[in-house]
């Protein structure tokens, strides 16, 4: 499926968005069991988790809807530019 242009699935959004969530989370979890700090500290990595976790969540999803969004816009450009509707890409 290489060079091929997907539209915006969003199953694939939400568990790419879920992945990079838990891989925060997962990250947050390593640094507390590492460090084992005291009750202030471990307060401050889990919030750091956790607003970390919200960040990437925020940054794939959007990420990945531009991608889907910029792509189906070129293609109706691309239609528009071989004369059909640029609105559905049919001919005139």
């Amino acid at each position: 499926m290489t060079g091929q242009r997907r539209g915006l699935s969003m199953g694939r959004l939400a568990l790419f968005s879920l992945g990079a969530a838990a891989a925060v989370l997962a990250l947050a979890t390593v640094a507390l069991a590492a460090l084992e700090p005291g009750p202030g500290l471990g307060l401050v990595i889990v919030l750091a988790g956790v607003a970390g976790a919200i960040a990437a969540m925020g940054m794939v999803s959007t990420r990945m809807t531009r991608r889907a969004l910029d792509a189906a816009a070129e293609d109706e450009r691309a239609a528009g530019d071989r004369g059909g509707d640029p609105g559905t890409g049919s001919p005139r």
